[in-house]
């Protein structure tokens, strides 16, 4: 170190303080990365490596790059979604003044999850971060988007706890995860939170999520404890991941935080809310398509038309957690109600919403001190917009409705003292002056008449001269050495006062200058720069008085976000025809014309032809589905669970009618593929979510299973197929509602032997070697599966359909199906011997025995066994 520049000594200290970030270290006007760090960015940022060592040999030069300072917010951006974190080093003084060595600090740490600039963060979606601490009796989670001040905190027990918790993760999927030691040493969840969600993970150790390190990070910070001495062991969990999830915050952030002003802690979430699994909400792509990954085609773009980024926000978190209790569901649904009656108020509601900005947003940035001009007057501007609202909502007859135009507070102290402050349109920086209203401030006033007015102030003094003097060829002059002067001609000497003071002689003339003269140079010279700094000192003052609004902004966004949500349903279901559900504690669920919300938006130039859906838990307990592929089985589960889902978020439903009984839980076994990652199989990774069904369903639970059991020979997959329904329709078991939909033709026996099973198929109708689906469920099973007409249908060659058929004939008449062996038992099992007895004997048929080594031996009669 001693043989460093001071300079280079500055940086490695700072290096050293931050390991594990990459240091951005301000130099004049650029953020400059040196040694590993530059190499890095290099290659991530397509920058240009340099050194300042070119006199040194290859192999000792540092390699630097850099980005300019007023850019720097791209290229940040750019490593963040990377998942890098970066420190912010900051020059602390003016380079101008500084003796010696300027002084530089870190400021700020930027991670994934900390992000605050708008230009980083996805306008319609939270960006969270979690913290994660566990012990013996269960798991403490806290989530916090910082760029909101949503703080919230909850706690799983039991043996099923870590399910609990990843199921949460993949509702909120934060984007870092702060981790305690003993967290980190699941690994099940570091899987879950890199590989399935993409996330940022850290081990921030143990001593931050101790329970009394926790109280106090928190106390301290809210000002209050948020918890009771009463509270479980397991409820203080949570206290003790918001705890050290707030001290990472301050640790990273070095800021005011006071925006997070309330922690929302539940011990007991989900009693409250449906808890769906990363499956569920991957296959009935709630907010993004299975495929492509994104909104559109998913169930938010249907009913996604909120007006403003909290609403935004706020129907995707909707979505994602569903309500289970019947009370604040009929509340939603009579706000929706309302609006759908009342058109005009509607629309107006509509457009008067579109003009509000991201409130939430913006007061995260004024408290947190990023904030501008622009960010000032916007809040301003949306702020203006709530009595409009407040009026509009005042006929209506909701509770809930109500309630949300109370909670609008247009804090017009506020905006009239922003709008006074500031100009209409603030320039983008902060720190160059120009955005303060002319009248707002006297000094700012004359400072920029002094500014502006220093010419027509020089020929005052100028004029006042020549006339107190008399000597008409006096002159008012300036250059950079004596600055502003006077100037006399040798004619005029002897009639120059007294309080001038001689500065210069010249061959014709003499300079002098006066204290007045002096004066006014230093008043126009300082003008800018004291300007400057006042404009931006009344700023802070004007931020500092909106962040002490900060509860009431935040209170105001919530229910602009609520009212905007509303809205939204309510224009979907006015536009899509969608009819108010009936929903409540019952077991049945009753669907007149329902009808898939996505594919029908998705239809063009045909109409969607609906279903009805009738199920309980006693007669109408499972449904077996069967039917040709491309029929629409696939399409008519789903259906039901969004109609279901919709229901319980408190939405209108694409039905005639509906009476939806609440669901604790919707499982989805649709669709596999291979995780060649994880090393599973396709049929490996269809069997994995199947045992994650049955093992957490319960009675109150609907389930969707597509084609369980294709991934394996036949009749393995049919044993499969026919014990998981058997499963499923034994309330002494599960007795959950199923709908079943399979190709395995033989399980329609079922309808016969176990009670609540009913068989249903798609109805289609065959012309010759062509087939039309007419998308209709009806009762009763399928007459056959159409798989030929179905691959005729995709493009497969006619030779090769008819090579086809010829073997569907010979299997036809030389075997019996397994539907007649079924038949001929009184039990209703099948037979073993003649599901293996064939590929037994086709197995030792091909085995030259006389070859065998014991152990092959050995090997052979094991796999017959398996087989039979």
């Amino acid at each position: 170190m001693a043989e460093l520049t001071p300079m280079k000594r500055q940086y490695l200290e700072a290096k050293e303080r931050y390991p594990g970030c990459l240091l951005f270290f301000r130099l004049g006007d650029f953020y400059e990365m040196f040694d590993d760090d530059a190499l890095l960015c290099s290659k991530e940022l397509d920058l240009t490596l340099t050194t300042r060592d070119r006199n040194k040999p290859e192999e000792e030069r540092t390699p630097m790059c850099g980005v300019p300072y007023h850019s720097a917010d791209a290229y940040i951006a750019r490593l963040i979604a990377k998942g890098y974190k970066i420190a912010i080093c900051e020059q602390m003084e003016d380079p101008a003044l500084a003796r010696g060595l300027v002084e530089r600090d870190v400021i700020r740490i930027v991670t994934p999850g900390t992000v605050i600039d708008s230009a980083m963060l996805e306008e319609g979606k939270n960006n969270y971060i979690c913290a994660v601490c566990l012990d013996s009796a269960g798991i403490g989670l806290s989530l916090c988007d910082i760029s909101t001040g949503e703080f919230s905190a909850v706690c799983f027990a039991g043996g099923d706890a870590l399910h609990h918790l990843i199921n949460e993760l993949g509702a909120y999927a934060p984007s870092e995860a702060i981790l305690s030691e003993r967290a980190c040493g699941e690994a099940a969840l570091i899987d879950f939170l890199k590989n399935r969600l993409g996330c940022r993970c850290e081990n921030f150790g143990e001593d931050a999520f101790r329970a009394e390190a926790a109280a106090e990070a928190l106390a301290e910070h809210l000002k209050e404890l948020p918890f009771r001495p009463d509270d479980t062991h397991s409820a203080a969990l949570a206290i003790q991941a918001a705890g050290g999830l707030l001290s990472y915050l301050h640790e990273t952030q070095k800021t005011d935080l006071s925006h997070i002003c309330a922690l929302s802690l539940n011990a007991h979430r989900q009693a409250e809310a449906m808890e769906l699994d990363f499956n569920a909400r991957r296959n009935l792509e709630l907010t993004e398509t299975l495929r492509s990954k994104e909104k559109r085609g998913s169930l938010l773009w249907v009913l996604d038309k909120t007006r403003t980024p909290m609403g935004h926000r706020l129907i995707r978190a909707w979505l994602e957690r569903p309500l289970l209790s019947p009370v604040p569901i009929q509340r939603r649904l009579e706000a929706v109600q309302c609006l759908v009656s009342d058109a005009v108020t509607r629309q107006e509601l509509a457009l008067m919403l579109k003009e509000i900005g991201d409130l939430e947003r913006l007061i995260g940035r004024i408290v947190y001190g990023s904030a501008g001009g622009r960010d000032l007057t916007a809040l301003a501007a949306g702020l203006s917009r709530l009595p409009a609202v407040r009026t509009l909502l005042s006929p209506c007859s909701s509770a809930l409705l109500s309630v949300l135009r109370e909670e609008l507070d247009d804090l017009p102290d506020l905006c009239s003292l922003i709008n006074r402050a500031l100009i209409d349109e603030p320039p983008f920086s902060v720190r160059e002056g120009g955005f303060i209203r002319e009248g707002y401030h006297a000094d700012v006033d004359h400072l920029r008449k002094v500014l502006h007015g220093g010419k027509d102030m020089v020929a005052a003094i100028e004029a006042r001269e020549k006339e107190r003097t008399g000597i008409k060829t006096l002159k008012v002059g300036y250059n950079k050495v004596f600055g502003y002067y006077l100037e006399v001609s040798k004619s005029y000497y002897d009639q120059v006062p007294s309080d001038y003071i001689r500065k210069q002689t010249l061959a014709n003339c003499e300079r002098y200058i006066t204290q007045e003269l002096k004066d006014m140079e230093h008043t126009i010279l300082s003008a800018q720069d004291k300007l400057t700094a006042l404009e931006f000192q009344l700023f802070c003052q004007l931020r500092e008085t909106a962040a002490g609004c900060v509860r009431a902004v935040q209170t105001s966004a919530r229910a602009v976000a609520s009212a905007d949500v509303l809205v939204s349903f309510a224009s979907v279901a006015a536009e899509y025809s969608y009819c108010m559900p009936q929903v409540d504690l019952s077991d049945r669920i009753e669907i007149t014309e329902g009808r898939h919300p996505v594919v029908e938006r998705m239809l063009k130039n045909t109409l969607f032809v609906p279903n009805d859906t009738r199920m309980d838990g006693s007669d109408d307990l499972v449904a077996i589905i069967t039917g040709p592929n491309m029929a629409g089985k696939s399409t008519y589960m789903r259906q039901v669970a969004l109609i279901v889902l919709m229901a319980q978020v408190g939405s209108f439903v694409p039905a005639k009618a509906a009476r939806i009984g609440i669901v604790d839980r919707v499982f989805t076994r649709i669709g596999a593929s291979d995780d060649l990652s994880a090393g599973q199989s396709t049929f490996m990774v269809e069997m994995t979510e199947v045992a994650e069904l049955l093992k957490n369903a319960t009675s109150r639970s609907l389930l969707i299973l597509d084609e369980i059991g294709r991934g394996t020979s036949t009749y393995d997959g049919m044993s499969i197929a026919r014990a998981v329904l058997e499963w499923c329709a034994d309330k002494r078991r599960l007795g959950a509602k199923t709908l079943f939909a399979t190709h395995y033709h033989e399980l329609t026996c079922l309808e016969e032997q176990i009670p609540g099973v009913k068989n249903y198929n798609i109805a289609a109708k065959k012309r010759n070697d062509n087939i039309v689906f007419l998308r209709k469920i009806v009762r009763g099973g399928a007459d056959q599966s159409y798989g030929l007409e179905v691959a005729r249908l995709a493009g497969v060659p006619d030779r090769v359909i008819r090579r086809a058929r010829e073997i569907l004939e010979e299997l036809e008449r030389d075997g019996c199906t397994a539907h007649t062996r079924a038949a001929s038992n009184p039990d209703g099992q099948l037979s073993l011997t003649d599901m293996g007895a064939a590929q037994a004997a086709d197995r030792l048929r091909r085995i030259a025995v006389e070859t065998l080594t014991p152990i092959e031996a050995m090997n052979l009669l094991y796999e017959l066994k398996q087989t039979l």
